[in-house]
C-alpha cells in the first residue's frame, strides 16, 4: 500500500536567500522592461543577466556540482515570482529549468554531462530546447529527425516549429529518433551546444503574447561528441520529468501572471473605495470571486510541487511517475491551471475596466491577458484532454 505523504520539507535558508534575490534584484529589472521586451518581441537579455548575476541558473544542478539542489517547490516559486513582472522572462527561466532538470535527472551516469553541469553551474548557461518538428503535427513524443553515430561521434539535422529561445542559448537539448531505423516514438535527448551547431531561421515570432520568448522555427545541423545523447529512453524521461517540471513550473508563472493581475484590480479597487469612504465599489465582489480563484490555482500547483518532492525522495519515486495516476494528475494540473489564470485575468480586467485596457495606464493588464492566454496552446488542452479520456476509461484510482 502506498504510504501517505509526509510534510513538506523546510526549504534551505540559501535557497531562500536565491529566491528572495530574485524577488528584490531580478523582478526590478524584469518590470524595468517587460513592456519594451513586449512590444518589440526581443529577448528579454537584462533579465537574464540579472539572473545570471544572482546564480539562478544553476538552481536545479545538484549542490556537489557547483548548483543550488532546488526541488520542484523551490523553482516554481522563482517562476512564479518573476512571471508577474514579465511572462515571457518567467517563461525562459522554467524552460532551462526543464531541460537542466532532464540532464540532472537521467544524464549524471555519464560523466561528460556530469561535467557539462558542473560548467553549466560555474558559468551560468542557459538551456534552450527543441522538440517540436515540421511533420509531426505537435506531437513531441514522435520524431522524424534521427540521430546518427560513428567514430565515437554523432550528427542530427532536425527542421524544428518552434525552438525555445535558442538563437539565445548557450546549448539545446533536441528530441530525436535513436537512429534511422528507430521507430518515431523511440526518441532520445541530444545535448547540442553553440559552437557544434548551426541555426537558420525559418519562421518568424510576431506572436500575441510571450513574445520575448523568441522562439521561431529553425532548422538545426549538429554534430558533437557521442557522449552527448542522454542516456535512456526520451520516453521515460519525458514522463519522470519533462512533463511534470513544466505543467508544474507553467502553472506556477501562469498563476504568478494572474497574481499581478489581481494586484492591479485590489489597488484599483481600494483606491475607488478611498473616493468615497463608506462605499464598498462595485468592482470589490468580483475581487473576491478573483482572489477565491487564485488561491485554488495556486494552491493547486504547490500540492503537486510538493508531492513530486516527496516522490524523489522515495526508492519508488521514479516508477511511480510512470503511473497512469500521475500522467492523470500532471493533465489535469495542465488543463485547470491553464483555464483558470486566463479566467482570473480577465476578471481582474473587468473590475478595473477601460484603464485595465489602456496599453499605457499603471492599471494595465493587456500584457498580462496576452501572455496567460497562450497556456492552453503549450501543449493543446484538446489533445491532453483526449489522452487523458483514453486513460479513463481503463484507470482505477486506488
Amino acid at each position: 500500500m502506498r504510504q501517505p505523504f509526509e510534510k513538506p520539507r523546510a526549504l534551505e535558508p540559501s535557497t531562500l536567500e536565491l529566491i528572495d534575490a530574485i524577488r528584490t534584484k531580478v523582478v526590478d529589472v524584469a518590470a524595468q522592461y517587460a513592456d519594451e521586451v513586449d512590444r518589440h518581441a526581443r529577448f528579454p537579455a537584462e533579465t537574464l543577466n540579472a539572473l545570471r548575476e544572482v546564480r539562478a541558473l544553476s538552481a536545479a544542478v545538484p549542490r556537489e556540482l557547483g548548483g543550488m539542489g532546488c526541488g520542484m517547490r523551490e523553482l516554481a516559486t522563482m517562476c512564479s515570482t518573476l512571471a508577474g513582472a514579465c511572462g515571457s522572462s518567467a517563461m525562459v527561466l522554467a524552460m532551462h529549468h526543464i531541460q537542466v532538470a532532464c540532464l540532472v535527472r537521467h544524464g549524471l551516469s555519464s560523466p561528460e554531462l556530469r561535467q557539462y553541469l558542473k560548467d553549466l553551474a560555474a558559468n551560468q548557461y542557459l538551456l534552450g530546447s527543441m522538440t517540436s518538428e515540421v511533420g509531426t503535427q505537435g506531437d513531441t513524443r514522435s520524431s522524424i529527425c534521427a540521430v546518427e553515430r560513428a567514430a565515437g561521434r554523432f550528427t542530427l539535422k532536425k527542421d524544428a516549429t518552434t525552438a525555445s529561445y535558442c538563437a539565445y542559448a548557450d546549448a539545446i537539448l533536441v528530441t530525436c529518433r535513436r537512429a534511422s531505423d528507430a521507430a518515431a516514438s523511440d526518441q532520445v535527448l541530444v545535448l547540442v551546444k553553440q559552437k557544434d551547431s548551426a541555426l537558420k531561421q525559418t519562421t518568424t515570432w510576431d506572436t500575441m503574447g510571450m513574445r520575448g520568448t523568441c522562439s521561431p522555427g529553425f532548422r538545426l545541423e549538429s554534430s558533437g561528441p557521442e557522449q552527448h545523447i542522454v542516456p535512456g529512453a526520451f520516453a521515460d524521461s519525458s514522463a519522470q520529468t519533462m512533463v511534470p517540471y513544466s505543467h508544474i513550473l507553467w502553472s506556477s508563472l501562469w498563476w504568478g501572471i494572474a497574481a499581478d493581475a489581481v494586484a492591479k484590480a485590489g489597488q484599483f479597487v481600494r483606491g475607488e473605495a478611498r473616493k468615497q469612504p463608506g462605499t464598498v465599489p462595485p468592482g470589490a465582489t468580483r475581487l473576491a470571486e478573483a482572489s477565491a480563484q487564485l488561491q485554488a490555482l495556486r494552491h493547486n500547483w504547490l500540492a503537486l510541487a510538493c508531492e513530486f518532492d516527496e516522490l524523489a525522495q522515495r526508492p519508488d519515486g521514479m516508477q511511480q511517475l510512470l503511473t497512469m495516476g500521475w500522467a492523470l494528475k500532471m493533465n489535469n494540473l495542465k488543463i485547470t491551471a491553464s483555464e483558470a489564470a486566463p479566467q482570473v485575468v480577465h476578471k481582474a480586467l473587468q473590475i478595473i475596466g477601460v484603464l485595465g485596457f489602456k496599453n499605457d495606464s499603471k492599471y494595465s493588464v493587456t500584457r498580462h491577458y496576452r501572455d496567460v492566454l497562450s497556456a492552453s496552446l503549450m501543449i493543446s488542452n484538446d489533445r491532453i484532454a483526449g489522452k487523458s479520456a483514453a486513460m479513463l476509461l481503463v484507470f482505477k484510482d486506488e
